[in-house]
């Protein structure tokens, strides 16, 4: 079975936060990277207490990468983050990933039952729900509609041709579901239970893109993985087609994915 960590560390080995939001959000940069609960408090507009600010904040963040890079149009995608083991922050349903604000947010069980928060939940929070049930070691779902992958779900095509050395030593293989699953419905956590073990991203057929990971920045990279290799994909169509790594060449580079855990284990420690 694939673990959330697994294969993290060769999709972002030398990454580092701070490029991305700025040397000023260290603190933010590490909750995404650790995806711990800060459990932090904050009035709102009124004087009602906010818990979590700081989760909060970050998937504020990632959802304006996701609108800022063209993953999330006009209300679409939904992100959430596990803050205790019986506590979830989802985003709102309505409301553009580019323009939440911390207070948007909602704290639900893992029932779904709203706990804190005035708006609704995201309408595919039963999906998210079925992720974290089916895999107990992640930590946050991120799903979104990038153009190229979500062209290759209308197609009802996975990204499964080990084209990318380093797809095959990371994230692996991202599978299709077989059948589109109305949306809003428990149809869509169904059709991603079967996929949870083996796998760490799937395309949505006639949907969109969804990945997981043990923090929220985890989610977030690999959803824009899934992207680019589907980019890299389509590009090589256009070229006439390409040559596929071998059985045993995917073998070895997949057997390099515990050395890039220990080295991720390592920079933890440092």
């Amino acid at each position: 079975m694939v673990t959330a960590d697994r294969a993290y560390a060769v999709e972002s080995l030398y990454f580092h936060p701070e490029q991305r939001l700025g040397a000023s959000n260290k603190s933010l940069c590490r909750l995404l990277h650790v995806g711990g609960n800060c459990g932090t408090l904050r009035k709102k507009k009124g004087g009602a207490a906010m818990t979590y600010q700081a989760e909060r904040e970050a998937i504020c963040q990632v959802g304006k990468l996701l609108y800022d890079r063209g993953y999330a149009a006009a209300n679409d995608g939904n992100i959430s983050l596990l803050v205790e083991e019986d506590r979830l922050l989802i985003t709102p349903s309505g409301v553009s990933k580019g323009r939440m604000t911390p207070d948007m947010l909602l704290v639900t069980d893992l029932d779904g039952r709203v706990l804190e928060g005035d708006r609704h939940p995201s309408s595919e929070g039963k999906m998210h729900l079925a992720v974290y049930r089916g895999r107990p070691d992640v930590r946050a779902v991120v799903h979104a509609h990038p153009p190229v992958s979500t062209a290759f779900a209308i197609r009802r095509e996975g990204l499964e041709t080990p084209y990318l050395a380093e797809l095959a030593a990371g994230l692996g293989t991202v599978p299709c579901t077989a059948s589109f699953a109305m949306l809003s419905t428990q149809e869509v956590p169904e059709s991603v239970v079967p996929y949870l073990p083996d796998h760490n991203a799937l395309l949505l057929a006639n949907h969109g893109a969804l990945a997981w990971g043990g923090n929220l920045w985890e989610a977030f990279d690999r959803l824009e993985v899934v992207e680019h290799t589907a980019k890299i994909v389509l590009n090589t169509r256009l070229l006439g087609g390409g040559v596929s790594l071998t059985a045993e060449e995917v073998a070895r580079l997949q057997g390099l994915r515990g050395m890039y855990q220990t080295l991720r284990e390592v920079r933890k420690t440092t």
